[in-house]
């Protein structure tokens, strides 16, 4: 069986799939004797009530259920944090990072995970954890789950094979991932080391954003959505389950594969999407738009048009805007904003900024091009023109993001960041209107 296919996911719609004819059920969910001698297990990522386009639900047929395990242990993991992010305080400073090193000895997608920034709370379910990842082993009887959000992996490079428990996904550089709350997984390499951005979503889960005057297409596209067939592991031997609960990690042996899902059905998948396929909507008359056109995917909260997170690319494009200065303008937002960099470079910004790092411009924090920038935009040929070679994204929140102590003292923090605004002129006159 060829377990590493997608079928068409269709964003957030029920769906099915079974690895064995017959396993699942016709009409019911939870028969007396399921097929095949399986038992049955729901997972719920929203509460029973919730509306119906919103529950995220689903159903299980597998060989054995979950709740077989051993008992819970506590995990140390000396770089791995969450919420609340209080350790140290957080500074209104513009801040910058160059690229992460290797993490030193042989480390699994789970021991390379350094926590960077953060908000919310993960007792009331709001606010998002980022991280860096590196590994350089696959990871081959751990698996790992979060109970505190859903997980999504923005590979800068190398391939991973993310075995989960609905089935497996391939997924490379310009391509994302997301495992959703509570789903066991496992990160397998094709090749010798792989790294990348991860953000926990504690906050709602993560939905394609509304249209409106847009229309019916445009941004991501439902349909290029990817969800794994099912394929199940009948494997026993000494398996361990590392489960991150209220901030902290835990462990759990295991007798068996906890990947032994053989059908499943649900709207609660987990999902692929190439950021290639992103329908950029543009200005073609004039100023530049919001970067709210550049949201793939976003988390609301509890207010109207706010987003607890948004997950916002800046792919190749067009950009054709008449008698405009045509980089982004500078400003100060509410939203508090971190950026990465997969691939090229971005064209807000001359240099400093590389794949692999990463920024941060918080809470009305003024930020923009920097001086060579903006002198070029502001003498350039106003024509049509292709922005390539470019791959940034920004994780967008309304909370404050807060770095962590090791991202306030990382030896990659570029303490310098300000300079690049420091060769903006003073052209004020006010004799040439």
């Amino acid at each position: 069986m060829n377990d590493t296919l997608q079928t068409l996911c269709g964003f957030g719609n029920e769906h099915a799939s079974e690895a064995l004819p017959g396993a699942l059920p016709v009409g019911q969910n939870s028969p007396q004797q399921a097929p095949y001698g399986l038992y049955v297990e729901q997972i719920s990522e929203t509460a029973f009530t919730a509306p119906r386009h919103s529950n995220r639900h689903a159903w299980f047929y597998r060989i054995q259920p979950s709740v077989v395990h051993g008992p819970w242990e506590p995990l140390e993991h000396p770089t791995l944090l969450s919420a609340p992010f209080d350790e140290v305080a957080t500074p209104p400073d513009q801040m910058r990072w160059d690229p992460q090193p290797p993490v030193e000895g042989d480390c699994n997608f789970v021991d390379g995970l350094r926590t960077w920034a953060g908000n919310g709370d993960v007792f009331g379910q709001k606010g998002i954890g980022i991280h860096f990842y590196y590994a350089n082993q696959s990871m081959t009887t751990t698996h790992f789950s979060s109970a505190d959000g859903e997980v999504l992996v923005v590979p800068r490079e190398g391939e991973l094979r993310i075995r989960t428990e609905m089935g497996a996904l391939d997924v490379a550089p310009l391509e994302i991932a997301l495992i959703p709350r509570g789903v066991k997984f496992r990160v397998e390499l094709h090749g010798d080391t792989a790294d990348g951005y991860m953000l926990e979503n504690y906050g709602a889960g993560f939905r394609l954003p509304e249209l409106g005057p847009i229309g019916t297409k445009g941004l991501a596209n439902s349909r290029d959505f990817l969800a794994p067939v099912a394929a199940y592991e009948d494997r026993a031997g000494d398996y361990r389950w590392i489960n991150k609960f209220g901030g902290k990690l835990y462990q759990a042996d295991l007798r068996h594969s906890p990947l032994d899902v053989v059908a499943w059905h649900g709207s609660a998948t987990p999902y692929k999407y190439d950021l290639r396929n992103f329908m950029v909507i543009n200005t073609v008359s004039f100023d530049h738009p919001d970067p709210s056109i550049f949201t793939v995917l976003t988390s609301p909260s509890s207010v109207a048009g706010t987003a607890n997170c948004d997950f916002v690319i800046f792919p190749p494009r067009w950009m054709v805007a008449e008698n405009t200065f045509r980089p982004p303008w500078y400003h100060r937002n509410v939203m508090s904003e971190f950026m990465g960099l997969i691939h090229g470079v971005y064209d807000g910004k001359a240099g400093g900024f590389k794949p692999g790092g990463a920024s941060l411009h918080n809470c009305m924090t003024p930020h923009g091009p920097d001086g060579s920038t903006f002198e070029k935009a502001s003498k350039a040929e106003l024509k049509p023109t292709r922005i390539e070679d470019t791959m940034a994204f920004m994780f967008e929140s309304c909370h404050i993001i807060r770095p962590t102590r090791a991202a306030l003292e990382s030896p990659t923090r570029q303490h310098n960041y300000l300079d690049c605004w420091q060769s903006i002129k003073r052209n004020f006159d006010a004799s040439k209107p």
